[in-house]
């Protein structure tokens, strides 16, 4: 008999009136570097949560101020009443975004658009064209498309979206939406 033959069990009673031997082991802890393909992954994960980070609280603004504008909007069917209130908003909010989202990348515009769409229900295009008419809203998608996207773009949060919208509910817990 020798000192490792012996191995000290604790006796533990469950709920329902079994005898169960256990045990505490000591723990084991395993370290390996990250392969390739994994840490594309990472990257790209981190690359996204800071792009949603970043711009959730954009979208959260245009959901605000596009729910203001229609209120604003009901009853008003007089076409240059609604053009100045139109125009009103856009002077505020060209005042108030524009540094702020020109300091954004493309891939983090894209993230944008995408989480604008989620929040407001429609796609870039349809707000362009509903607010500032058919010629702007081709337009704009005409330079999304130089930059590789599209305004037209929609979101699904149970398909190609769904880490967008893991990211986003972290983001609203983190901002307190």
């Amino acid at each position: 008999m020798g000192p490792n033959d012996t191995i000290r069990v604790e006796l533990t009673i469950t709920d329902d009136g079994f005898k169960v031997p256990t045990s505490e082991l000591t723990p084991l802890y395993l370290f390996t570097r990250m392969n390739a393909k994994w840490r594309r992954y990472y990257e790209a994960w981190n690359r996204l949560k800071n792009a949603v980070y970043v711009t959730y609280p954009y979208a959260k603004a245009a959901s605000r101020i596009i729910q203001e504008i229609n209120g604003e909007l009901v009853g008003v069917t007089n076409r240059r009443k609604r053009k100045a209130i139109i125009k009103a908003h856009e002077k505020d909010l060209r005042q108030q975004f524009t540094s702020k989202l020109r300091n954004l990348s493309v891939y983090q515009g894209k993230v944008l658009m995408k989480l604008i769409c989620r929040e407001t229900g429609n796609n870039c295009y349809e707000i362009l064209d509903e607010y500032k008419g058919d010629f702007n809203a081709v337009l704009y998608q005409g330079v999304a498309r130089l930059f590789g996207s599209s305004l037209k773009q929609t979101y699904d949060p149970n398909g190609e979206d769904q880490s967008i919208e893991i990211l986003t509910r972290q983001a609203a817990m983190y901002y307190g939406y």
